[in-house]
């Protein structure tokens, strides 16, 4: 097996980074977002077109190539390979498993339980892909849908971007970038010219992914500010200056890296986000909640398969291209991103270890969040309410805390729910910084100080002025179309990676016969020097001493 100590990090114009992969970033960034903002309607126009083409043509690649990675992720951790360790037998993990469940969780999907833990069950409820709306099937249904896309599917790809870099990188020694999957097709070209085209489109996914939900995630901060404080304007102004003090916050973080910074601004997320969990468990119907919890459960893992494989096959409707295949899409387009992540927090954990950690335990609450936040805003629509659904239907962005004013203290819920979507876009911003730091420093987690504010800071300038200017929309359609070439990437990385484990299994196999070998050689020298001593010696009782003849290894 290959052991590849080696940093793509090339000195350019005194920084030190990859100077091909960081130059063209920051220039295609640029240009992108000029032509965006200049050609705004535009863009939006044939983006939208491209993506329509996309979730209707080829939907059917995306629900297998899903399904596929939650296959490969459970034999990762049931088969063979499961007692691998990443980083090799004496490595040890960098952090406490309460704190790399914290870091995980955040970056991977925090805001959007947010964002989407009441709109999307009630936007299934109205319009369910089947059956009849406003009916207790359409609310069964659409909490199964709801776990569809929030469940196993979407932490799968997480698993296998974030296993597939931290093997190649922990246990074969290389960069702590994309392009590392693809040693074992590549070789030493990794660090030539395809694998600078790797990481730069891995850069300008993150970037555009984040700048997206970052300029989008402060409306959602802006209406709540507005919905609780009515004197504060949800303006542009007021984003602006939002985006200007979770990126300020981030840089922060991001200067004090993984261990202080980002793990820390972790556990606070998720403290705060088990103190919402459990207000709503006490303060709103509690037996309904938990029985709902165990049903939609039950629910979704009796129709996994069939969730998991409908594809609206026999349906002239175009639901699933709004939702699963658009799910989908931007969970791949976001799997470098976290999976780089993940992965830099995972040294010293075994394979089994890992996929478990990665897709049961996020997947579980998910399910008991959604169901907290999901059933119980179902449940008042059913009896009547008409104030949840209405916010939905007028702006989602509100749903969150016209939900809240339905439970007592509400204008305290509502506060710890502004703070914690601010938590989790800064969580997200500094994790997303330091992920670009490493893809445009050739995987080094040492970079300097100046390089990791310059990309926290670019994060929230492009965010900034796409919200201003224009373009968000288009620019996050954009994002998801480069789900399609990902899921293909995917694919390839599950055999890269299987195939890097086999001829480590087999490594470790011959070095463990070989060892036997040794043992067994030894044991023969001894006998014989035994049996030699006693022959010298002249002893009488050779033969009680010495095995006999037969029962000697045989030489």
């Amino acid at each position: 097996m290959s052991k590849v100590a080696r940093s793509d990090t090339k000195k350019s114009l005194g920084l030190e980074v990859n100077g091909p992969v960081f130059w063209s970033s920051i220039i295609i960034l640029i240009i992108s977002i000029a032509l965006v903002l200049t050609f705004r309607e535009g863009a939006e126009a044939f983006f939208s077109d491209i993506q329509a083409s996309v979730t209707s043509s080829m939907g059917w690649l995306f629900i297998l190539s899903v399904n596929i990675f939650v296959g490969f992720c459970l034999y990762m951790a049931f088969g063979k390979f499961g007692s691998i360790r990443l980083g090799g037998k004496e490595a040890k993990p960098e952090f406490s498993t309460s704190s790399w469940f914290a870091m995980l969780f955040s970056a991977g999907m925090g805001i959007g339980l947010l964002f989407w833990s009441i709109a999307e069950p009630v936007n299934h409820f109205q319009t369910p892909p089947m059956g009849e709306p406003g009916t207790p099937a359409a609310a069964r249904q659409a909490m199964n849908f709801t776990f569809l896309h929030w469940g196993f599917h979407a932490w799968a790809i997480y698993a296998l971007v974030g296993l597939s870099l931290a093997y190649f990188t922990y246990s074969r020694k290389l960069p702590l970038t994309v392009r590392s999957v693809f040693y074992p097709f590549l070789g030493e070209r990794i660090h030539g010219i395809i694998g600078d085209i790797i990481d730069i489109l891995a850069v300008l996914a993150t970037l555009f992914g984040l700048a997206t939900s970052l300029g989008l995630g402060v409306k959602q901060v802006a209406a709540g500010l507005h919905h609780v404080f009515p004197a504060i304007s949800s303006d542009i102004n007021t984003q602006v200056m939002l985006i200007a003090g979770i990126t300020a916050i981030a840089t922060v973080s991001v200067v004090t890296g993984v261990d202080k910074g980002v793990r820390i601004l972790s556990e606070w997320n998720i403290r705060i986000a088990l103190l919402v969990l459990v207000a709503v468990l006490l303060l709103g119907p509690t037996v309904f909640i938990l029985g709902s919890y165990v049903q939609n459960t039950g629910s979704y893992i009796g129709n996994f398969l069939q969730l998991s494989f409908w594809n609206e096959a026999y349906s002239t409707r175009n639901w699933q291209g709004g939702w699963t295949v658009f799910y989908w899409a931007w969970w791949i387009s976001w799997a470098p991103f976290v999976g780089i992540f993940i992965a830099r927090v995972s040294k010293g954990r075994t394979i089994r270890e890992f996929v478990l950690g990665v897709l049961i335990v996020p997947s579980l609450l998910s399910f008991l969040w959604m169901t907290a936040f999901g059933s119980t805003a179902l449940r008042d629509v059913l009896t009547g309410g008409t104030a949840i659904s209405e916010a939905v239907a007028t702006d989602i962005s509100t749903a969150l805390f016209v939900f809240f004013e339905q439970l007592p203290f509400s204008t305290v819920l509502s506060i710890i729910g502004i703070i914690l979507v601010a938590g989790f876009f800064v969580t997200s911003s500094d994790s997303g910084s330091l992920v670009v730091d490493s893809l445009t420093s050739g995987g080094r987690a040492d970079s300097p100080v100046g390089i990791r504010i310059f990309w926290a800071l670019a994060e929230g300038a492009v965010a900034a002025v796409l919200l201003v200017g224009g373009g968000l929309q288009a620019l996050q359609t954009a994002v998801i179309i480069t789900g399609l070439p990902f899921a293909l990437i995917l694919l390839v990385m599950c055999y890269s990676l299987y195939r890097g484990l086999s001829e480590e299994l087999e490594e470790d196999t011959k070095l463990s016969t070989t060892q036997q070998r040794k043992d067994y050689q030894q044991l023969v020298a001894e006998v014989l020097a035994k049996r030699a001593t006693k022959q010298e010696a002249g002893a009488s009782d050779k033969g009680k001493d010495v095995p006999p003849t037969n029962s000697e290894p045989n030489l």
